[in-house]
């Protein structure tokens, strides 16, 4: 019985001079490709029963298994993308056999090929604003006043209320500043980019180790010639912004711009 599985990375023109010598993947297989006609797809062998639809299952639920698979995951799509235009695969994208691969490549030649041309030469990078907003107060009674009578107690209610009043105008003027940032963004990133997708922000243990609260999340498609330029506007979009900060990430590959290929184009090892 076949004890192996063909995973897939990412696609590429077939006609790109790409060198995979020395390029390992997922499990440090080496990675080749699989050609059918104008677009070709980077594979490498898995063991069957690591990769298989039921051990995907578990393994996606495994932290120390899913870090290391992500990670030759991306380093090969990286080491694509800095030979050629690249149409980076979702996360685990298993077929049973480079046939099958072939099979895929060949029923989506020209979208695959259409969407290599119009991500040729285009970069993505990541933007994130992030603000330091004060945290809601919990709502609590004004705090006891000594017993000296009603004057004292009505000062102590109206204290109580003033903090509240500012307790709420700092996070107004907190959000009103990020919302400033992001402004910012989207003009500085104008006559540069060429397209922008919107993540959620992240939350939670997403964002954990990271100062302030993440109120954007974009990706920009730029030309890779304007990419310094990007970044530079990027990073001093809220210079004069307190309490802001613009994180820039990449150039990366195209990412968050290949979702013609998504679901349809990519089968797992129980579909094919």
């Amino acid at each position: 019985m076949d004890e192996q599985l063909c995973y897939a990375y990412a696609v590429v023109g077939s006609s790109a001079a790409v060198e995979l010598t020395g390029v390992q993947g997922v499990a440090g297989a080496p990675v080749t490709l699989v050609r059918s006609g104008p677009v070709a797809a980077a594979v490498s062998a898995v063991p069957r029963e690591r990769f298989s639809e039921t051990a995907l299952k578990a393994g996606l639920e495994d932290l120390e298994w899913l870090e290391a698979t992500a990670r030759a995951h991306h380093s090969v799509i990286e080491a694509l993308a800095a030979r050629a235009t690249v149409l980076p695969l979702r996360l685990a994208t298993v077929y049973l056999d480079e046939t099958s691969v072939r099979q895929m490549l060949g029923e989506r030649e020209a979208d695959l090929a259409a969407l290599l041309d119009r991500l040729a030469d285009q970069v993505e990078w990541g933007v994130k604003v992030y603000a330091e907003v004060p945290p809601p107060s919990a709502p609590s009674a004004p705090p006891p006043a000594a017993d000296t009578g009603a004057a004292s107690e009505a000062d102590a209610g109206r204290a109580y209320l003033r903090r509240r009043r500012h307790q709420r105008q700092e996070r107004e003027d907190a959000w009103r500043t990020a919302e400033e940032a992001v402004r910012r963004t989207e003009l500085q990133a104008r006559g540069l980019a060429v397209e922008r997708t919107r993540h959620r922000p992240q939350q939670g243990g997403l964002a954990q180790g990271v100062p302030g609260e993440n109120v954007a999340n974009d990706a920009y498609l730029v030309p890779r010639r304007l990419s310094e330029e990007f970044r530079t506007r990027m990073l001093h979009a809220a210079d004069d912004l307190p309490g802001v900060r613009v994180d820039v990430t990449g150039p990366w590959a195209p990412y968050s711009f290949t979702a013609p290929l998504a679901p349809d184009a990519q089968e797992g090892a129980g579909q094919r």
